[in-house]
């Protein structure tokens, strides 16, 4: 006898089905929060982490002091790099002062760990005064006008930009481009917070650093890189010199230059070239 087979329950059939995830419909309450957790973890907006995960003792002739590893990375597994920079305790009450100056209300609750009177050089002591300047930095970073202010930013990159520049006044590019793109790394984590116009001059500096070491396709990159922000933002001390310098190295490399042509020449045409060359200005930039 023939018996007719009976319609497939909806529900099942999409439970069976081996393409793509189940519908809503048949997740549990359970399953439904979890897939909520989910999507809210990977909307959370990226924030800076602040680690000090080791400290040294400097001893010179005259001195004696500690120095902390300052790590800076983004939340997120997509930061692969962690940077570093080394900073005393008299650089972290120097900034400490700085802000007080300007934020003295926003930063009632957050302080700084006291100076120690005795014990300095403490193993433990060391080890408790570098947890509490990591959870200083975690506290600066949750101030929302910290976030913002130069004063941060400078205290992150100001001494290895000094120095960067230091060396290529010297002539040693490439240990300046070494020092260079540690900056670099720290200022692009700080952009969201930070004035776009941020890596204009460390970009400059790679552009001039590249080009002495005989390297103009990275010459090339870097100037083009730091050429939208002076446009958009009317860094007007840069976009010219920045513009010369990618005319010159596109001809070189036989890239299409015409429309910056056409750009520097309406520059010229306002008065707005001045007569120093990207070398010139970055040379001068932190003495």
């Amino acid at each position: 006898m023939f018996v007719m087979a009976e319609p497939e329950d909806q529900t099942e059939k999409n439970q069976k089905s081996p393409d793509g995830p189940p519908s809503c419909s048949c997740l549990t309450t359970k399953e439904l929060q979890q897939n909520l957790k989910a999507v809210k973890r990977n909307d959370q907006p990226v924030k800076l982490l602040f680690e000090i995960p080791s400290t040294r003792i400097i001893e010179k002739v005259l001195s004696k002091y500690v120095v902390y590893e300052v790590v800076v990375m983004r939340s997120g597994t997509f930061d692969l790099r962690r940077v570093s920079v080394e900073r005393r305790y008299s650089d972290f009450l120097r900034l400490h002062r700085d802000l007080l100056e300007e934020f003295q209300e926003e930063l009632e609750d957050v302080v700084l760990p006291r100076k120690l009177l005795s014990r300095n050089f403490c193993p433990e002591a060391i080890a408790g005064r570098r947890l509490a300047l990591q959870d200083y930095l975690a506290d600066l970073y949750a101030t929302r006008c910290v976030r913002h202010s130069p004063h941060f930013h400078r205290f992150l990159t100001q001494p290895e930009q000094r120095r960067a520049h230091g060396l290529l006044r010297a002539g040693r590019f490439l240990l300046a481009v070494q020092q260079l793109q540690d900056v670099l790394e720290i200022e692009e984590k700080l952009l969201p917070w930070q004035n776009p116009t941020l890596t204009v001059p460390t970009l400059s500096a790679l552009a001039v650093c590249y080009r002495d070491l005989k390297e103009p396709e990275r010459a090339f990159a870097a100037a083009q890189r730091a050429l939208p922000p002076t446009r958009r933002y009317g860094l007007n001390r840069y976009r010219a010199s920045l513009l010369e310098l990618l005319v010159d190295l596109g001809y070189q490399l036989g890239c299409p230059v015409a429309q910056l042509q056409e750009e520097l020449s309406l520059l010229r045409e306002r008065g707005e070239v001045n007569s120093h060359s990207l070398k010139e200005l970055v040379v001068h930039e932190f003495t």
